[in-house]
């Protein structure tokens, strides 16, 4: 393929989906990340695009969220091990929310298997992954549907989360900072997203590498509300995504980074019990943060270190070892 015709082709993808990773473009136009990332230089030169942390995003600022069909294409790998690794968080039996989006909807598809699981939940898609399991009880919210992402939104939403509590809410975004925490682009889902975390004694985020270091217009968590990322493994010359999982850890959010057959040693089943699907623990739960979880899966799970310092020293250790790779 000629220079020019992965550009249109890169600039098409951005503009279909507001933003991309290089590794997705560099796997769409078949060619290197390097070569990938010159094409993004030259087309943000022209004004038709911005790079932002290991993508390419509209130009403006702030990214516009994209519809369900294109998110559901987008890192789908990446997803499937996050909701493998964050699927072992939940025990049998527990109460937990889990809010709208296409890493949450695989998450739920692995949550049917858990028996004695109450699912609270403003999405019809995880509400639909759930609908026929087993000894799993699914709890909607009211509200209005909100048709691009299959959501229901809304002071009706909101009000029948009030006096809600259960143990945990596993919630997904359009971006994650660390000076920000999550956010979306849409006002009515933020607000939504918002009550969830009311009603939750913990928050548990799944944001793919494509949201590291993206901002979009409305906060739904500070990054002090956040108590675990669940992630998967950033690319090797991603170094900006790096950089923000260590400034999340600074500021005292748990990371468990997940990859699909990525060099973490033995293998194991997944969530749906598919075999070879590989984990990671390259960062141990910070001092500050730390929470026992009873039974809860081993690959999550690090040894703690005896002091603040050695937590704090073996965080920085384990980020600049992500960077190198």
């Amino acid at each position: 393929m000629f220079a020019a015709e992965r550009r249109q082709l890169i600039l098409e993808m951005v503009r279909a989906n507001g933003a991309v990773s290089l590794r997705e473009l560099a796997r769409v136009v078949q060619t290197s990340e390097v070569t990938v990332r010159r094409d993004v230089r030259a087309l943000e030169a022209e004004g038709l695009l911005d790079r932002r942390h290991g993508g390419a995003v509209l130009p403006g600022g702030f990214t516009r969220e994209s519809g369900f069909p294109q998110k559901s294409h987008l890192a789908t790998a990446e997803k499937t091990a996050i909701a493998d690794l964050a699927a072992g968080l939940v025990e049998e039996g527990e109460a937990i929310v889990v809010g709208a989006g296409t890493t949450t909807q695989e998450l739920a598809r692995r949550l049917a298997r858990v028996p004695g699981l109450t699912v609270v939940t403003n999405s019809l898609l995880v509400a639909q992954a759930l609908a026929h399991a087993n000894r799993v009880e699914v709890v909607m919210t009211g509200g209005t549907l909100r048709g691009s992402n299959y959501a229901l939104v809304g002071s009706g939403a909101e009000q029948s989360l009030h006096g809600l509590r259960v143990s945990r809410a596993f919630l997904s975004g359009s971006g994650l900072t660390a000076e920000r925490g999550l956010s979306t682009s849409n006002m009515l889902s933020a607000s939504v997203d918002r009550a969830l975390v009311q009603a939750a004694a913990e928050v548990v985020v799944l944001a793919d590498h494509t949201k590291l270091g993206t901002d979009t217009m409305f906060q739904t968590v500070p990054t002090d509300l956040i108590t675990r990322l669940v992630t998967d493994e950033p690319g090797t010359q991603d170094d900006r995504a790096a950089t923000e999982l260590q400034a999340l850890a600074d500021q005292g959010v748990q990371i468990a980074v997940a990859g699909s057959g990525i060099g973490s040693g033995a293998s194991a089943a997944g969530g749906d019990g598919v075999p070879g699907r590989q984990t990671r623990h390259d960062m141990p739960l910070p001092g500050q943060r730390r929470t026992h979880i009873p039974g809860a899966a081993q690959q999550l799970r690090s040894a703690a270190p005896t002091s603040l310092a050695e937590q704090q020293a073996g965080e920085r250790a384990r980020v600049a070892e992500l960077r190198r790779r």
